[in-house]
């Protein structure tokens, strides 16, 4: 790939997600403060008519961040009963089948919740060699087999939600320098994240090569 669309790759991979979140959010308000009960305040119609006018701004904020409190609230009460989750597996196999939108999706979701839970549940990620000269990125457990095995999770891009839980022995783990968070990255964006450390190939150059071959 040459420089100018890896350049290009990488910058989508950041723009888009925060613009998708923006515009979610910008939809979401629009249509809270669109209710009777938050749009007709400071009137004769509303819930707390006479209010000064320099007030209703304020409040029809402070009502929308209430509803939108309690939606969210109410979502994550459903998301903990079977119907919640059968329509999360919905949801996530949907976004999942759109080539471009399964990236942003799954890493807007990654994003909200490393954000509200940290990474503190999440292990320190490694490098292990599935086929000689091939590397891929691993996450440790935390937990070993009966046999003194090192249990590893290794995910697939760009949906971090389905994986391999790998056991090898502790000396064919490599350990890397890297956060949890770059590790996601380059995962959740198919390697277009990854930073460059070295002399980029050139695939048509390759490929000529190649052919003369």
């Amino acid at each position: 790939m040459s420089s100018w669309k890896r350049d290009a790759a990488s910058g989508l991979v950041v723009i888009v997600p925060l613009l998708v979140v923006a515009g979610v959010m910008a939809w979401v308000y629009a249509r809270i403060s669109g209710l009777p009960v938050i749009r007709d305040v400071g009137t004769e119609m509303g819930p707390f008519p006479g209010l000064e006018e320099w007030m209703v701004p304020f409040v029809r904020v402070v009502i929308a961040v209430v509803v939108f409190s309690l939606i969210v609230l109410a979502v994550g009460y459903l998301m903990r009963t079977a119907v919640g989750r059968t329509a999360e597996d919905v949801v996530d196999g949907f976004f999942n089948r759109l080539p471009v939108l399964r990236v942003v999706y799954n890493a807007s979701k990654l994003a909200v919740e490393t954000a509200l839970s940290g990474t503190e549940d999440l292990q320190k990620p490694v490098r292990l060699e599935t086929w000689p000269g091939v590397r891929m990125t691993a996450f440790k457990t935390g937990r070993r087999t009966e046999d003194g095995r090192v249990v590893l999770f290794m995910p697939t891009a760009p949906n971090i939600t389905t994986g391999f839980v790998i056991e090898v022995e502790e000396e064919a783990v490599t350990e890397t320098e890297e956060t949890v968070e770059e590790a996601l990255t380059r995962i959740l964006s198919a390697g277009f994240a990854e930073e460059d450390r070295g002399v980029p190939i050139d695939v048509d150059e390759e490929r000529g090569t190649a052919a003369d071959d």
